[in-house]
């Protein structure tokens, strides 16, 4: 196991459709990042770039390969058994290209209940929310529901949120765009 790195995937490939309809999305897919480095993909629109985080990001899974998260093999090809979503909670942050904020939740909620799901208390969870908002710039707007946040506000909101559970991996697809 290479312990030191933060990511590694082995050969995704990721299809979509079937016989005559079937996209191959991604093939062969295979990096390794280190702990702490920075990496970005880059390629025109539609190469695969969101397809790639998805999967990585255990949001979207691909069809078959392998990811190692901190070394551990989290994923080895679709398993049913598997609860992707709890790893995913408490390990992986996601800013989506669009800041995905639950449209019926304020600003500091929208970051709360990612805390929340993970198993800290309300209070706790609020206390957090408050000062990743704070540390974002956005904690004068907590209040406020997405609809009244500007897009760059959004995508900070939705940045505390990835930020909130500590998480041993960000990913980040185009976190910039809407800033």
């Amino acid at each position: 196991m290479h312990e030191h790195l933060a990511i590694e995937t082995r050969g995704l490939k990721k299809v979509y459709g079937r016989g005559r309809t079937e996209v191959i999305a991604m093939h062969d897919a295979t990096m390794a990042v280190r702990r702490g480095e920075l990496v970005a993909l880059l390629g025109p629109s539609g190469a695969g770039k969101s397809t790639f985080l998805t999967a990585v990001g255990l949001i979207n899974p691909p069809t078959s390969g392998q990811i190692l998260i901190g070394g551990a093999l989290v994923f080895d090809g679709p398993d049913p058994r598997v609860n992707l979503r709890r790893f995913r909670r408490k390990h992986i942050g996601y800013v989506f290209q669009k800041s995905n904020l639950i449209p019926f939740l304020s600003a500091r909620e929208n970051v709360q209940i990612a805390l929340e799901l993970n198993g800290d208390s309300p209070r706790r969870a609020r206390r957090r929310a408050s000062a990743l908002l704070q540390e974002l710039g956005v904690l004068e707007r907590a209040e406020n529901g997405p609809a009244m946040l500007s897009g760059g506000e959004q995508q900070r909101v939705a940045i505390a949120r990835a930020l909130a559970n500590n998480p041993s991996v960000i990913l980040a697809d185009e976190p910039t765009a809407a800033l």
